[in-house]
């Protein structure tokens, strides 16, 4: 039977002291204009945000004393809100896609594999790139290595090696990801 947090909605924003809440003596006071007001007692901050119409809400409960500005508590909530909305938004998630290749593949076909990697790579996507070691093929796994080199010359001026080739019991592997982005 699961518990009754189990239901409960997880809130992104951590919840901080507002008006009444808020016990401490004396408080470091910022107006809804952004001007420091001061050091104040609980009270008298309280009773300046209620003048306004506004909420003194508890910014930096650690600092000594207490950070509080008097604001708009719901605004706050749903400005703070619509920001991490849109940072998980922008944030971009980077998929490992796969490519397939054979340890007989022609240089037409590989040309082909190479195409498709590159354009996982222009996507912002990392690509893992195997080879599998059939029957005798497993005898020469030199010749499985030749072709992941050759594949790795192709998509060089895309692409950047992140693991290099190798063997993993029956298959070749490698790792390759888009080339870092110089901020300026």
């Amino acid at each position: 039977m699961p518990s009754a947090n189990f239901f409960r909605r997880e809130t992104t924003i951590k919840e901080l002291q507002i008006n009444e809440q808020i016990r401490d003596r004396e408080l470091r006071v910022i107006s809804a204009n952004g001007d420091q007001l001061g050091i104040l007692s609980a009270q008298e901050a309280n009773r300046m945000a209620e003048e306004q119409g506004l909420d003194l809400v508890k910014i930096s409960p650690t600092a000594v004393p207490p950070v509080c500005k008097i604001m708009d508590y719901g605004k706050f909530k749903y400005e703070q809100t619509k920001r991490e909305k849109d940072a998980k938004k922008n944030q971009k998630i980077v998929e490992l896609k796969e490519v397939w290749l054979s340890a007989t593949i022609d240089v037409g076909d590989l040309n082909i594999k190479a195409k498709q990697a590159i354009k996982f790579v222009q996507n912002g996507d990392k690509v893992r790139v195997s080879i599998r070691l059939k029957g005798r093929q497993q005898a020469y796994p030199e010749i499985a290595m030749g072709i992941m080199h050759d594949f790795f010359e192709i998509v060089r001026p895309y692409a950047v090696k992140e693991k290099e080739p190798k063997l993993e019991g029956r298959t070749i592997a490698m790792n390759i990801a888009p080339i870092p982005q110089k901020n300026k």
